[in-house]
């Protein structure tokens, strides 16, 4: 099954940031298989921000979705993220972009991630890693979900893969 979370970060070391949170994965009966290039991408929405740094990994678990996402967010705690603005400045973010072809909607989880298809951000480094992976909902693959993005957002490639 393939388990797909984005990771993002625009305060402090942010690099720093996101290997700690691949690590704390690990840490939590999560495997992270494989990651994508780090991206340096302007922020959206809120744009008072610093830039961020974005990427993919694909991992492994036994957890469940739900349990999967209370993990993610008890990494991000750790991490030093308070949610007192809407997508605003955040040392980690963790998001759940794929559990498999599942397709979850739960009060508190959305898989697919709904706003995926429409964030430069995530297509770039999702595309490098899985481009002729099929949205479960469209059947598009991801390749031409990015060809076909809306967002007109910087995304400039930044460093190589953390793992």
């Amino acid at each position: 099954m393939r388990i797909v979370l984005g990771l993002g970060s625009n305060m402090g070391d942010r690099e720093s940031h996101l290997r700690e949170a691949l690590a704390s994965l690990q840490q939590r009966q999560i495997t992270v298989r494989r990651s994508a290039s780090l991206y340096l991408t302007e922020p959206r929405d809120y744009t008072d921000q610093p830039w961020f740094i974005n990427t993919v990994a694909e991992v492994d678990t036994e957890l469940q979705a739900v349990e999967l996402l209370k993990c993610c967010l008890l990494i991000e705690r750790e991490a030093g993220r308070i949610r007192d603005h809407s997508r605003g400045p955040r040392p980690v973010d963790l998001d759940i972009l794929f559990y498999g072809d599942q397709q979850i909607q739960t009060a508190n989880l959305i898989v697919p991630h709904p706003r995926y298809a429409d964030r430069r951000f995530v297509l770039a480094p999702l595309a490098e890693l899985a481009p002729d992976f099929r949205d479960p909902i469209s059947g598009v693959t991801i390749q031409q979900l990015l060809e076909l993005c809306p967002d007109s957002g910087e995304v400039h490639l930044y460093a190589p893969p953390l793992l």
